[in-house]
């Protein structure tokens, strides 16, 4: 067992309580852990990760099959590597500030994994995010592999020999059923190396993924956030955020993409972190 302690603020409930929001997700709010499916140099592991601690003081125990590698991206994954304080003091004096102190401590938690990030959000293009969970779920339940209770995504290899028809059956649109396939596709040929992403700037990869049938802005940007940790970035048009934005302000519309762009001036070099406390305030 693995015992880690880092600098507050960390609210770990916080952290639980989003994880919750995906089915996939195995968490126990009592214990105040979460089970984590891991792929780590090709092997599969799933460990569980325990707060210990408090918001001021954040402990955490992990058990499992563990390696350095696999603490590695645990520390990734759960942004262990990212203390909070400064974030909090850049935003304690903007229109954020009411916000970010009713969600204090909250860390933009990462997907166990690049590629799910990469799958989940395509899935999610242009629908509401219940269903879009139910669906997700679906997908990996019925393509992807359970060890321990815990499911992992289809990988790659399994994916591209997937039939679109078989999407079908699950309440895929034909479109969506093709492009999740068309991204196993690229990464078996070699087309995509999602693995090396990390290296490029976030332009860069922009203009890689949006290459790919399927991928567009909004989706690079979600994965840039959740599959990344990329710090800055802030999805206009994303329709959560308008949400959130039209009740801040107390709007009777949602705000134009122009209004949007001003808004996140003062939010920069943290406009991942405004998304992710925006998000949590309609959550």
């Amino acid at each position: 067992m693995e015992r880690i302690s880092i600098k507050g603020p960390y609210n770990f409930e916080q952290v639980l309580s989003r994880l919750a929001l995906d089915p996939l997700n195995q968490i126990d709010q009592q214990e105040r852990s979460v089970q984590v499916p891991l792929i780590v140099d090709g092997d599969k592991y799933v460990v569980k990760v325990t707060s210990t601690g408090t918001i001021e003081e954040p402990a955490f125990e992990v058990s499992g099959k563990t390696n350095q590698a696999v603490v590695f991206r645990l520390r990734e994954i759960f942004q262990w590597v990212q203390p909070l304080n400064d974030i909090h003091a850049h935003f304690r004096h903007t229109d954020l500030a009411p916000i970010f102190k009713e969600h204090m401590g909250t860390p933009l938690v990462l997907d166990f994994d690049p590629y799910n990030c990469l799958l989940k959000c395509i899935v999610h293009q242009q629908l509401n995010l219940k269903f879009a969970h139910t669906l997700t779920q679906r997908f990996v339940t019925t393509f992807g592999t359970e060890v321990n209770g815990v499911y992992f995504y289809p990988d790659p290899e399994r994916l591209a020999r997937v039939k679109i028809e078989e999407l079908r059956e699950l309440q895929f649109s034909g479109r969506k059923a093709e492009y999740v396939i068309g991204v196993a596709q690229a990464i078996v040929e070699g087309k995509l190396e999602l693995h090396k992403l990390h290296e490029k700037t976030d332009d860069e990869i922009m203009e890689e993924l949006v290459k790919i049938k399927g991928i567009g802005p909004w989706t690079v940007q979600n994965f840039l956030v959740f599959g990344l940790g990329r710090p800055n970035l802030f999805p206009i048009a994303d329709i959560g955020l308008q949400n959130a934005l039209k009740k801040l302000y107390n709007m009777d519309r949602k705000p134009t993409k122009e209004e949007m762009e001003g808004y996140k001036q003062s939010w920069e070099p943290y406009a991942s972190y405004a998304s992710l406390y925006l998000w949590r305030s309609i959550e």
